[in-house]
């Protein structure tokens, strides 16, 4: 009886029912990089982050291979501004205790290429509800200090009065300077300075727990230290922004301009 061999097809798939092999593709990983964050440019693109930013997996790319172009149409839409507020908790910590430290590293190297607004409105937010609550706690306890049978009632103008003060200094002096140093030479960049200036609020919030204590030179003590302190960290980093340009006269404004802020906070909140 002649031997009968059986030999196995490795090709299968021409075969009714039979499942194709999958072949594996290399993907060429090597060449592929996830683009940096482009965050600083103001206005921003529109369109949001399309074709910069962090992108994920699967991301569609810019129709016709055309890269979105830095237009005012940006600043009206609101996924524009989302590539600003792509930090983490860590990052933002480490932005905060930064700003503390005026001697420090500078912090416009710390924030690089990823300024951030989301210390910048989350910072001054905080700072006028806790303004406008502790200002009107400091009231009432300098008022029963003085006369315990005076009546005292919650003054809700210190919310509009905070509001309009904070979130105007902290947009506005950023924009003035941006403007002057374009015009004056120098490659300024407005999401840097917002970010800086809304970092420097900080210390404003914890030095507000302090000036509750119903002692008048004793606050007066606390709020020069307080104001020094961030008028320090505006000047120095404004310092070696603009290095090697004869802007100092531009330093020296910011440093007075945080000084008059922290008076305006005692003499309007703290009285």
């Amino acid at each position: 009886m002649a031997d009968e061999s059986y030999t196995t097809s490795t090709s299968t798939s021409h075969l009714l029912g039979s499942v194709p092999a999958v072949i594996a593709e290399e993907k060429n990983t090597t060449n592929h990089e996830v683009p940096y964050a482009n965050m600083q440019t103001f206005p921003p693109n529109n369109g949001g982050d399309r074709g910069q930013g962090y992108q994920t997996l699967g991301s569609p790319t810019e129709a016709f291979g055309q890269q979105p172009t830095n237009n005012w149409q940006g600043v009206f839409n609101v996924s524009s501004y989302t590539q600003y507020f792509n930090v983490d908790t860590d990052v933002v910590i480490s932005r905060l205790i930064s700003s503390l430290n005026p001697v420090g590293d500078d912090f416009f190297s710390k924030i690089d290429a990823n300024p951030d607004l989301y210390g910048l409105i989350w910072i001054s937010t905080t700072l006028v509800f806790v303004l406008a609550l502790l200002g009107n706690l400091a009231t009432y306890l300098m008022q029963k200090q003085a006369d315990n049978t005076i009546s005292w009632s919650f003054d809700v103008s210190y919310v509009n009065t905070a509001a309009w003060s904070i979130y105007g200094y902290v947009i506005v002096v950023p924009m003035a300077y941006y403007f002057f140093l374009q015009y004056m030479g120098s490659n300024a960049n407005l999401i840097r300075f917002w970010c800086m200036w809304g970092y420097s609020l900080t210390v404003f919030i914890m030095s507000s727990f302090l000036l509750l204590i119903p002692v008048g030179i004793l606050r007066w003590i606390i709020i020069i230290l307080t104001g020094v302190g961030s008028a320090s960290f505006v000047a120095l980093n404004l310092r070696s922004f603009i290095e090697g340009n004869d802007l100092s006269v531009a330093v020296i404004a910011a440093f007075f301009l945080q000084i008059a802020l922290a008076i305006f906070i005692k003499v309007w909140f703290f009285a």
